[in-house]
């Protein structure tokens, strides 16, 4: 490790997920994370690709949220297990709701088993237009 820190160390700076004693399990994100390293925030996200083209439908642009918020956090040295919280902002949440099966498949193409602190709000519109979801990312690298 280019650290030179013992790999014990090294573990206990990832991110790991804060549970109070006796709470249940949280399924799909976690109530409080806790790292210790270089912080890397994104700014919100949407579902287009590198030419600026929006997926057609709800899952195709949370997506595309995903695999963006993924690159940014690569791009900074990072990897997804690094990310401690994404807040989700959509503009119909009864879809949100409709797709909650689909939604877990899509989500761990691209960010795995990695289930950070997560909100999802509402909000009746975001600022491209085409948009369905914004997604804004916090990660801590380690190191």
């Amino acid at each position: 490790m280019s650290s030179g820190a013992p790999p014990s160390d090294l573990a206990s700076r990832k991110p790991r997920a804060v549970l109070p004693e006796g709470w249940p399990q949280p399924r799909g994100y976690a109530n409080g994370m806790v790292a210790q390293g270089k912080l890397l925030t994104t700014g919100g996200l949407v579902g287009w690709d590198a030419n600026g083209v929006f997926a057609r439908d709800f899952l195709g642009q949370v997506g595309q949220t995903l695999a963006n918020i993924k690159a940014v956090i690569e791009a900074g040295g990072g990897e997804v297990t690094d990310i401690m919280r994404l807040t989700w902002y959509v503009t119909d949440i009864e879809a949100y709701r409709r797709c909650l099966a689909e939604l877990g498949p899509v989500y761990r193409a691209h960010l795995g088993r990695h289930f950070p602190a997560m909100a999802v709000v509402a909000v009746s519109a975001l600022v491209e237009p085409e948009a369905m979801v914004e997604i804004e990312a916090t990660a801590v690298i380690a190191g």
